[in-house]
């Protein structure tokens, strides 16, 4: 998409358009009215106990943990009337920080290692060079994991978002062998901090052993106007996130029409041949801001050596 200048009044118009929307209507005044300036703290920085799994008490933020005012099952299903939120991921911003990766496993207190994003060393071809890509649930519009479930544990909202009821779901794995994206994992063992709060499929918080969990487009903190976890915690910008209806998306720092990002950006969906109709685009990784070297400096070294055997097959590039 071509740089317009800051002074340019068709760009000026269209983020105070923008703006006022969003203060309007996108969520009463939540997602892109947040990131006039800086992300307000989740929660009033007031302070819970929690249990961890092996007896400690430890005090978490109470913004992390499941909101008391949660809204009924009803409504969980429902969604938002009138939304339809998607997520952008550019290919060419990112270098695997994995902040979006710590923030949410922070966020859902998700085991060391049991990640519902992940980030991808990718190649295309022998002639092209590899690049990173994350990949969280794609919130499939025609979800065959829903289609599946024996007991609706998966099911499908107004507003696009795909969640699951940890209540109801029987760990049959159904939804796992289904979904294409391999994007659902599988609870092997509590998680490492017991939140004494009452289960919402809005939070993921807390996960059940024996159940499946997966990303969840954070519904609970954009119905709150804050943007996912992922999106403000990484330093690149890479994820835009916001209202296809509105037609408005937004990085915390950048907000731009969703239309215009996807058609001048050549944005595609992962695997779009299936059917599933994701509501995850990816920009292609041209014009890229850092080398792909980068990406393997500063991780643990267990994330690391999962990348060795994708680097043996990129012998013409030096890492």
């Amino acid at each position: 998409m071509p740089k317009k200048n800051k002074k340019d009044p068709s760009r000026r118009d269209f983020l105070i358009k923008g703006f006022n929307i969003a203060a309007g209507t996108l969520l009463g005044g939540g997602i892109l009215a947040s990131c006039t300036k800086e992300p307000e703290p989740q929660g009033t920085g007031e302070k819970i106990k929690v249990l961890t799994a092996d007896g400690q008490l430890m005090e978490v933020d109470r913004g992390h943990a499941l909101c008391c005012n949660a809204p009924t099952s009803k409504e969980v299903r429902k969604g938002i009337p009138g939304r339809h939120f998607v997520m952008v991921i550019d290919l060419s911003r990112c270098r695997n920080a994995r902040a979006c990766v710590n923030a949410c496993n922070k966020m859902h207190f998700l085991q060391p290692g049991h990640e519902w994003i992940k980030v991808f060393l990718m190649q295309d071809s022998d002639d092209t060079s590899p690049y990173w890509m994350p990949k969280p649930c794609f919130h499939c519009d025609a979800p065959p994991c829903v289609n599946v479930c024996p007991v609706g544990a998966s099911f499908k909202r107004e507003d696009g978002v795909v969640l699951i009821d940890n209540m109801r779901c029987i760990g049959c794995k159904f939804c796992m062998a289904a979904c294409p994206y391999s994007s659902r994992v599988f609870n092997w063992e509590s998680p490492p901090v017991k939140v004494s709060a009452k289960f919402s499929p809005e939070t993921g918080v807390p996960q059940r052993k024996g159940t499946v969990g997966k990303c969840d487009f954070c519904p609970d903190s954009f119905a709150n106007g804050i943007l996912p976890d992922c999106v403000t915690a990484c330093p690149n910008g890479v994820y835009f996130f916001g209202d296809k209806n509105e037609d408005v998306v937004t990085n915390g720092q950048e907000s731009v029409r969703f239309s215009e990002l996807v058609k001048d950006k050549a944005a595609y969906r992962y695997m779009e041949e299936l059917g599933t109709r994701p509501n995850v685009y990816y920009l292609p990784p041209v014009d890229r801001r850092f080398p792909v070297q980068e990406g393997f400096e500063d991780i643990p070294e267990n994330v690391k050596k999962g990348y060795q055997v994708k680097r043996a097959h990129l012998k013409k590039f030096k890492f």
